[in-house]
């Protein structure tokens, strides 16, 4: 946290997020940008109520900043109940450049954390760009493996609790792990990408729609995490060979053809989408130990979104990274509150 300075708190919110073929699919609904501006006006009241009087926003060309301005012109004031928010000024793309240009801004702005709505790939987004700034993430997406599904009004409190130092942060943060991709061509140039929960290698050629669900096409899955309970392609590995989030270490899976492999594990690769998976074989991944893909051609699709072509001359490494970026443990900053007595101090507004 900012040493003498007023507690300044992030948000970022993707107004599209759950918004791919996977829900179509999957017969999935899809979050309306009325639900997106609910949960902000629960997180402002969360905020407000520990003492953070502003917040920095990602703005947007869909409508959430419009409809949210509109709300908080009525309910903004002295006995509102609300911190106030500041769009950053900031040119808006409607790509995910717009996230990594919000996430960068805020952190150089100071924020003292980051709350994020939306799935696996708006957060992967913000942490290539916050830096040591920590995020809290909430479940607005496709596939939500690394945020969790929790009530908004509860993350607001525990950032906000964090951020103006009433919860230590050797109590309030987590350190998790990612995957560091790297690609070397022939020439010795490298292009290099993060993923948060899982990379995943097909045999695809071109990278088209992003969003990742044939089986068919796939041939390898790396995850840091491996959580039986998730949904996507880390729950290939969760459901073959659980791990934590905060465990040492990641999975490695080689997958087969249809027919070919030691056996097929079923696994809900989308919102209601389950699937045959046929497994090759499988290993673990060390901290900190390169992992040399053995695909010679593909795409490289990072926490569900293909994102990275390579070809024969390629050389495709996945390395896991340990405490790579923080992030508040709401759970943890709530006992601590509970324990402390800190909701009694607290004077709501």
């Amino acid at each position: 946290m900012r040493e003498s300075a007023a507690p300044l708190v992030g948000i970022i919110a993707n107004p599209v997020s759950a918004r791919d073929i996977r829900r179509v699919i999957a017969n999935a609904n899809s979050l309306q940008l009325a639900d997106r501006v609910n949960i902000v006006l629960r997180l402002l009241s969360s905020l407000a109520s520990c003492g953070v009087g502003r917040v920095l926003m990602m703005p947007d060309r869909e409508g959430l900043k419009v409809m949210l301005a509109r709300h908080l012109a009525r309910k903004q004031g002295p006995d509102a109940g609300l911190a106030k928010v500041e769009f950053l000024d900031m040119p808006v793309t409607a790509r995910v450049d717009d996230t990594f240009r919000a996430a960068r801004t805020m952190r150089e702005a100071g924020v003292d954390a980051l709350i994020v709505l939306g799935g696996d790939g708006t957060h992967r987004a913000v942490v290539r760009e916050c830096g040591q700034v920590p995020i809290a993430g909430l479940s607005t997406g496709t596939n939500n493996a690394y945020p969790e599904m929790r009530e908004p009004t509860i993350s607001g409190l525990a950032a906000g609790l964090y951020a103006t130092g009433r919860v230590p942060s050797s109590e309030a943060l987590a350190s998790n792990k990612r995957l560091d991709i790297e690609i070397r061509d022939a020439q010795g140039n490298v292009r290099r990408d993060i993923a948060l929960v899982d990379a995943v290698i097909s045999h695809e050629h071109f990278i088209g729609a992003r969003a990742l669900w044939k089986i068919d096409t796939l041939a390898a899955v790396y995850v840091s995490y491996a959580d039986p309970q998730a949904i996507g392609m880390s729950a290939i590995a969760g459901l073959l060979e659980p791990l934590g989030r905060h465990e040492p270490g990641g999975v490695a899976i080689e997958l087969a053809a249809r027919g070919q492999g030691e056996f097929e594990l079923h696994a809900p690769i989308a919102p209601g989408l389950i699937e045959a998976v046929p497994i090759a074989n499988w290993t673990r991944l060390t901290g900190g130990v390169p992992h040399r893909v053995k695909q010679r051609t593909g795409i490289v699709a990072l926490d569900g979104e293909r994102e990275l072509a390579f070809g024969p001359g390629d050389e495709v490494t996945i390395t896991l990274k340990e405490n790579a970026f923080r992030s508040i443990d709401v759970a943890a900053c709530m006992r601590y509150a509970a324990t402390s007595g800190l909701m009694r101090q607290l004077k709501l507004r």
